[in-house]
């Protein structure tokens, strides 16, 4: 859209002048575009002008003006980014993780998280053996990483440029349930990882007002045992060599 406008050549530098920060700029134009969005009141928003130099971005003048009383904008039909569900969390360390819904460009972060995972791993979340390039496809990833948030969210637990665990919520169609799932590298288990994921897919559940999370598990898998025992799932068996959890939000 940048490249379109007749200011883009001035943009780029002329007559020995430096650039504007266009990968500033672009992020500039992202988040303002998100703040109707997120705030659906305001009828209209804009900023002008908005000064550009090789210096910096300052907005010199704007101009908001809001839906009459009781009246608000449509929803979009593409939910964005849910940013109010990104949140840091802390080893018992000290190190620190930010857990955030995904995004289209956490695919090849995703491919290096199920490197990391054994065979073990992927037998107790699957409950059947499944290979590294099937779990890593292109279509396969493009399905969760493309994730429609108001059908389904996706928590990641990112460290630096890793991902170190994935939660899933999917949600029913036409119902009020969901269906709760985690996956932790194999070195970062059994240090809470996954009780806090599974914590904040249940604080989503119930603001996206869903009445009841069900999960099952492998009754070998005791990490996961012990993660809805301490979050007060009920657990009844669901053969064969099954379990299952079951979490009532109303």
């Amino acid at each position: 859209m940048i490249e379109r406008t007749t200011a883009f050549p001035i943009l780029k530098g002329v007559r020995g002048q430096r650039p504007v920060d266009l990968a500033e700029l672009e992020r500039i134009l992202v988040r303002f575009s998100e703040i109707p969005v997120l705030q659906p009141a305001i009828a209209e928003i804009d900023v002008n002008p908005l000064l550009a130099s090789p210096t910096g971005l300052c907005a010199l003048d704007a101009r908001v003006l809001l839906h009459p009383i009781g009246k608000q904008s449509q929803r979009p039909a593409i939910r964005p980014y849910p940013v109010h569900y990104v949140h840091p969390w802390r080893f018992a360390d000290g190190s620190e993780v930010q857990i955030r819904p995904i995004r289209p460009d956490d695919e090849t972060a995703m491919v290096e998280f199920h490197k990391t995972l054994s065979d073990r791993s992927v037998y107790l979340r699957y409950f059947h053996m499944l290979g590294l390039e099937e779990r890593i496809a292109h279509e396969r990833l493009l399905r969760t990483c493309f994730s429609d948030y108001d059908r389904e969210m996706v928590l990641v637990a990112e460290q630096g440029q890793s991902i170190l665990a994935v939660g899933r919520l999917s949600r029913a169609h036409f119902a009020r349930r969901a269906e709760l799932s985690v996956l932790i590298s194999d070195r970062h288990q059994g240090q809470g990882l996954g009780t806090e994921i599974s914590r904040r897919l249940i604080e989503i559940a119930r603001s996206e007002n869903i009445g009841r999370i069900d999960a099952t598990f492998l009754d070998e898998n005791v990490l996961m045992r012990s993660v809805f025992e301490e979050l007060g799932f009920t657990l009844e068996p669901d053969p064969p060599g099954t379990t299952r959890a079951t979490l009532l939000l109303d």
